[in-house]
C-alpha cells in the first residue's frame, strides 16, 4: 500500500467562479518516492471552532449556534463546512494541486453563520481525506486512502469574507418557504415597493408602532 501524507499550503478565493468558491492548495507526498498514476480524493471540510477565541461581540452573534458562553465547553462541536471530490493526475513522491470549494451565502446554513459572526482571524478547519489511489512502478495497484489522511488549515476568515463580496457586496441570503414568499410578494405589491430591500425596511419600520399599539 502507498503511504500518502497531505499538506494544505494555501487557501485564497477565487474571482472568477460563477459563485462564492475557495481554492485549497493541498501537497500530496507519496511515500518513498512512489509512483502514483491517478488519485480519486473525497474531501470533508469541517470547522472546528473550539480551537480558537472569541471576542464579547462575536461571542454574542453565536449564541444561536452554541448557545451562551458558559455552556461553550460542551456545545463547541465540528460543523460540517463542505465535501467535495477531486481526480489528482498522476505524479512521483511529491505533487501540489488545487481543490475548489464552492461556498453558500445561506444563513439558514450553520457554517455560514458562524463565518458571518467572526470579526477577523483565523478560521480552524479540518480536512478528512478518503477515496482510492491508483498506483504501483508497472501495472496498477488499486488501494483505499484511509480515513485517518487529513490536515489541519487556519484560514483567514478574510478569505471567505473576500469570496462573498466579489459575487454578493455588501449583501446577504435568507430562505424563506414559497407561501411567506408570496405573501412578501403581494405586500410589495400593494404598497408599490420598488425593491426587496423597500420592502423589508417597511416592515421594519412599522414593527415599533405596531409594538406601541399593543
Amino acid at each position: 500500500m502507498t503511504e500518502l501524507a497531505f499538506a494544505c499550503t494555501g487557501v485564497r478565493s477565487d474571482p472568477y467562479a460563477a459563485g462564492p468558491t475557495l481554492v485549497f492548495r493541498l501537497r500530496i507526498t507519496a511515500g518513498g518516492g512512489a509512483r502514483v498514476h491517478a488519485l480519486a480524493l473525497r474531501c470533508q471540510l469541517r470547522i472546528e471552532p473550539a480551537r480558537r477565541p472569541y471576542g464579547e461581540a462575536e461571542g454574542e452573534r453565536l449564541a444561536d449556534l452554541f448557545g451562551e458562553r458558559s455552556r461553550w465547553g460542551s456545545t463547541l462541536n465540528p460543523i460540517q463546512f463542505a465535501q467535495v471530490a477531486l481526480m489528482v493526475p498522476g505524479f512521483e513522491g511529491t505533487t501540489e494541486v488545487e481543490m475548489a470549494v464552492p461556498c453558500t451565502y445561506d444563513l439558514e446554513v450553520a457554517a455560514t453563520r458562524y463565518l458571518r459572526a467572526l470579526d477577523g482571524g483565523e478560521v480552524p478547519l479540518l480536512l478528512l481525506f478518503s477515496g482510492t489511489a491508483f498506483s504501483g512502478p508497472s501495472g496498477f495497484q488499486v488501494t483505499p486512502v484511509p480515513w485517518d489522511k487529513e490536515a489541519v488549515v487556519r484560514m483567514p476568515a478574510a478569505v471567505w469574507r473576500d469570496a462573498m463580496e466579489q459575487h454578493f457586496p455588501g449583501c446577504g441570503w435568507l430562505r424563506l418557504p414559497g407561501d411567506l414568499m408570496d405573501e412578501l410578494l403581494a405586500y410589495r405589491s400593494r404598497h408599490a415597493l420598488p425593491s426587496w430591500e423597500a420592502t423589508v425596511r417597511e416592515l421594519l419600520g412599522r414593527a415599533p408602532i405596531e409594538e406601541a399599539v399593543r
